[in-house]
């Protein structure tokens, strides 16, 4: 098991009066490469849980552990574990500082006390992994579009080879043409390295096309935990808090309503176009049969 939150609460402003709980005793656990979305409106408490997982926020009460250590033992080691526990922040440009991208890269691999051969080799891989072109390679950060600089940023972290790898909006301000790019980029990432992957959005579309489970949060706490299709089936309640299911949802809904027999389960649209093709099937061979 990977990371397992046991009873984990955090209260900002801890003992003054503006104290509020922004996680409120949520257990989970991410096993070894699951693709976890983790969705929730605004103040729900999903970037603040994922930032408790690399140590940058310690819990107000409960454990974290990681690989079964408990990261609030005194003599587990922070450092190691924000080197296996990469966070990418919802704007890159936090992250991006050298001169140019190859530098930017070389960064945290430097950091671990490598020699420069291997640090080199770990930013080149990383940089071709997101798909950056060589070209880019020398350019200031500064200068690159939005996507290039998510790939950058992502790219510095996997150059820290991480066993998870946590991604805060990725493709906030992103159009649909870059933010496709950048999800098919983590997905394949996902596929081929088994890395665990968690992905912070407020896109239902995003989380139903790519992930394998999702996590709702809500007023600091879970509000539901499952496959997509487990959670949409919920889309009234998530309606009511602030959230809705993926456009597929409603349209299969609708279709179902006006007597057409689909998935009401389906969450992407290739699951809703098979499941339109069979109902029409169905509904040609009993017009021949009448």
């Amino acid at each position: 098991m990977s990371i397992i939150l046991d009873h984990v609460s955090y209260i900002y402003g801890k003992d003054t009066p503006l104290a509020v709980a922004a996680l409120k005793d949520v257990s989970l656990q991410f096993p070894d490469g699951q693709f976890v979305g983790i969705i929730g409106h605004t103040g729900s408490g999903k970037s603040t849980l994922v930032q408790h997982l690399n140590g940058l926020l310690r819990a107000s009460s409960g454990h974290i552990y990681f690989n079964g250590e408990d990261i609030y033992d005194k003599d587990f080691d922070m450092k190691k574990l924000r080197s296996r526990v990469g966070l990418v922040f919802q704007y890159p440009e936090h992250q991006l500082f050298e001169t140019d991208v190859f530098s930017d890269v070389c960064f945290g691999p430097k950091n671990l006390g490598l020699d420069k051969r291997e640090v080199e080799l770990r930013a080149y891989d990383a940089l071709r992994k997101v798909g950056l072109p060589d070209e880019l390679f020398y350019q200031s950060p500064f200068d690159l579009s939005g996507g290039q600089k998510r790939r950058a940023a992502i790219a510095g972290v996997l150059a820290m080879k991480p066993e998870v790898l946590v991604l805060d909006e990725p493709t906030a301000g992103l159009d649909p043409k870059g933010r496709d790019e950048i999800l098919d980029q983590v997905k394949n990432l996902q596929i081929s390295t088994g890395m665990t992957i968690l992905l912070v959005s407020h896109s239902m579309e995003d989380v139903a096309e790519y992930v394998d489970r999702i996590v709702v949060m809500n007023g600091g706490s879970v509000m539901y935990d499952g496959t997509p299709r487990e959670v949409f089936r919920h889309y009234k309640e998530l309606e009511e808090a602030g959230l809705a299911a993926p456009q597929v949802t409603y349209m299969m809904h609708r279709l179902k309503e006006r007597g057409l027999d689909v998935d009401v389960d389906a969450t992407t649209i290739e699951e809703a176009a098979d499941t339109v093709m069979q109902a029409l099937g169905r509904s040609g061979k009993q017009r021949q049969k009448s």
